[in-house]
């Protein structure tokens, strides 16, 4: 089966979008970032004229058109205007995430050829230069802040200092003509691709692929200049900057979160229309409503599941595509007001719309978002598509699936199941290695995404990553991912990792949601003085074996882990156990737990 989101927008260029909103919009706050306490505006004026000065400062320190530039920096305004800088004088720009170790920042750096490297702090200059004699290509390093660090050549300052002090109307004039030669084919980013295994590979991405997606985005996504929209997913990974990209384009005002950690708060100060995340936040939100629901007594726990039923009936009418009924509708109205405003008001009580991808969102997370009045567009796509393949949108929307089409866009489903797809939004294909770009797109211009999906009505909805599944020694296949999804949608657990390729029988890794968990520990009067004692008590396994269970009924028999171990600390990055955008490196658990996990299998029988 194949579906298209129909024509494709007119091929341009993120220079032309940048002088088009510039021209469009004069707004006080085009983005706006935390400062002495209180969010401060930069005004679409400036953001014209810093990036300017910005391109002509690297000019000046001999950065030429062409050129790559890398720019290792958590989210906040002096990403944006570097990148726009880059884009309009030219160059390709090469995003490195700032949470890798320093031993992981010198290929792509090296791979790209990067001449200059932006960094944002003290502590990402302190990584880049205790691997500086490693670099074979970066000549400076310019920094945020101010003053310099040490190992850096050049501030962000003294860099718009140079390109002022070159600036004129006839230098803007002339910068502007040479911004707009670049071409819908010329090369605007450089992403290099975390991946499960091997060296990362740099995904090429051309100003076309990244503007045609922002154009089909904006037929999607209805988004109102003056609104406001809350970054802070990282800006190293295309989905955060394609939709800043979009928010941008249509003049929404783009206010940067001062951490992952700060969001909640930032929610609450900024008070959003749109924000765009991973399904972790939303499941921790979901799991802390339902553990407040639960901690707040029982008549709190009594209207909580009656109004949370009554937004069920609520929401089952409205995804059937009726009016609920006038009772119905009078009941939603007294738990909106007893209940739901309550998680509105958290988000600002503003939000209109969250935007949800880089990994499966439970359908039941989802459905309870609506009901609460939060409405979440799934979508889909990768770092090789730029990335949107579908979404949904409010006048197509399916909970379960990642919805239709974007302009522009085709999906086929193959034999085996895998998604494909073709058009705009595809990468010219990996920097450096013909050998894996024609791997994954085939003569006819199809992109392998290595998922597995069906199509439904036009509808998306994916199954699982074809190189996850997991073949049991008995040859039954398993998709872990909706198994794990599930799990997780315990109040006690964490974060949860299936195994069992080539096994006798599924086992799971399960890292316990502590703060419950010590709770429950605490009411059954059980001591400890280390997490490490709680983990290895019988009472402890068997309360957490008991939750998994309770998640795992229904599953075909096949289907379901026989044992769980218990891990005392969350999957991290610095271990190589998840990428930078938290997908599991199931193949790298399994090695490293590999004693653990080989326990369990001792007896035949799980």
């Amino acid at each position: 089966m194949q579906v298209s989101g129909g024509p494709r927008p007119a091929p341009t260029t993120l220079t032309a979008i940048f002088f088009e909103v510039l021209e469009k919009f004069s707004l006080p706050h085009a983005y706006q970032y935390k400062k002495a306490g209180a969010y401060t505006p930069i005004t679409h004026a400036q953001v014209l004229e810093r990036s300017r000065r910005l391109s002509l400062g690297l000019g000046a320190i001999g950065v030429k058109r062409g050129d790559r530039v890398g720019i290792m920096s958590e989210n906040r305004p002096e990403w944006a205007l570097a990148d726009w800088a880059c884009l309009c004088s030219g160059m390709t720009d090469v995003p490195i995430y700032p949470t890798l170790p320093a031993d992981q920042i010198v290929h792509p750096l090296n791979d790209s050829g990067a001449v200059a490297l932006f960094v944002s702090n003290e502590g990402q200059a302190a990584k880049a230069a205790s691997v500086r004699d490693q670099f074979k290509t970066v000549k400076a390093i310019i920094s945020f802040v101010e003053p310099k660090p040490a190992g850096v050549d050049h501030s962000f300052a003294e860099l718009e200092a140079l390109g002022a002090a070159l600036d004129s109307p006839t230098k803007a004039a002339e910068w502007k003509a040479a911004a707009l030669t670049v071409r819908p084919g010329d090369l605007a980013t450089l992403i290099y691709t975390s991946g499960t295994t091997g060296l990362p590979k740099g995904v090429m991405l051309t100003h076309d692929n990244i503007a045609s997606n922002v154009r089909a985005s904006q037929q999607k996504v209805p988004l109102m200049s003056g609104e406001i929209a809350l970054s802070f997913l990282p800006l190293s990974h295309i989905f955060e900057r394609m939709g800043d990209y979009l928010f941008f384009s249509c003049g929404v005002s783009i206010a940067y979160a001062e951490s992952i950690d700060a969001v909640p708060f930032n929610l609450s100060e900024v008070r959003p229309h749109f924000a765009m995340s991973v399904p972790r936040l939303f499941e921790k939100m979901y799991a802390r409503v339902l553990e407040n629901a639960v901690s707040g007594g029982p008549v709190k726990a009594r209207i909580f599941a009656w109004a949370r039923n009554v937004a069920d009936r609520w929401a089952d009418a409205k995804l059937a595509g009726r009016e609920p009924g006038v009772f119905t509708a009078w009941q939603y109205g007294i738990a909106q007001k007893l209940v739901f405003s309550k998680l509105k008001e958290r988000t600002g009580g503003r939000l209109r719309y969250f935007v949800s991808g880089g990994a499966p969102l439970a359908p039941s997370i989802n459905k309870f978002f609506y009901a609460a009045g939060l409405t979440i567009l799934e979508g889909y796509g990768l770092t090789e598509t730029s990335p949107v393949i579908t979404v949904n949108s409010p006048d197509a929307f399916r909970i379960g699936s990642v919805g239709k089409c974007v302009a522009g866009v085709e999906v086929s489903i193959a034999a085996d199941g895998e998604i494909l797809t073709r058009g705009p939004h595809v990468m010219q294909g990996y920097y450096n290695r013909p050998d894996a770009t024609a791997e994954a797109i085939d003569a006819d211009g199809w992109f392998h995404t290595g998922d597995i999906g069906v199509l439904e009505d036009g509808f998306l909805r994916i199954t699982d990553r074809k190189k996850d599944i997991i073949v049991t020694a008995g040859g039954k296949n398993i998709a872990p991912q909706p198994i794990e999804n599930r799990i997780k949608l315990n109040k006690y657990v964490s974060q949860a990792v299936m195994i069992g390729d080539k096994r006798k029988f599924p086992v799971v890794l399960i890292v316990p949601n502590w703060d419950n968990l010590e709770k429950w520990a605490g009411l059954k009067n059980i001591i400890w003085t280390e997490r490490r004692q709680l983990l290895e008590m019988p009472t402890i396994r068997a309360k957490m074996e008991k939750e998994v269970q309770s998640m795992i009924e229904g599953l075909a028999h096949f289907e379901q882990p026989k044992k769980i171990a218990l891990l005392e600390h969350d999957f991290s990055i610095e271990r190589g156990e998840l990428t930078p955008k938290l997908s599991v490196k199931r193949k790298v658990i399994d090695a490293s737990y590999k004693a653990m996990i080989d326990a369990l299998y001792e007896t035949d029988e799980g």
